[in-house]
């Protein structure tokens, strides 16, 4: 499992304790230094659509507008821009072998 988050969001280290008091196994990935590949976006945006993965409380995201433009971008502009800035995508996610959970939910952190 994949943990990819970044390090000074709250919200992702309260994510990031849920999953240590449970003792998995997961891979840390800095959603700045390692920010996931166009490749990587498409295949989950294909399972989960492509609003699920922009960050729209994020500064960047309304600096630049896109609340106005997200909804006209093919897949591949989608994962062009997310790619290109780590900061624009929603955070944390868990990758798993068949899912990927965006964002931190309650119930599925303190199982």
């Amino acid at each position: 499992m994949q943990f990819i988050y970044y390090p000074k969001c709250s919200t992702c280290q309260k994510a990031l304790k849920q999953l240590k008091k449970q003792e998995l196994d997961v891979e840390l990935r800095d959603i700045v230094l390692d920010t996931p590949t166009k490749d990587e976006l498409i295949c989950w945006m294909n399972q989960y659509g492509i609003r699920s993965f922009f960050n729209t409380s994020g500064k960047i995201y309304r600096e630049m507008k896109l609340k106005d433009k997200v909804n006209d971008l093919s897949m591949k502009e989608a994962a062009e821009l997310l790619s290109s800035n780590g900061i624009l995508i929603k955070r944390p996610l868990l990758i798993m072998d068949d899912e990927v959970i965006i964002e931190y939910k309650k119930e599925v952190y303190e199982k």
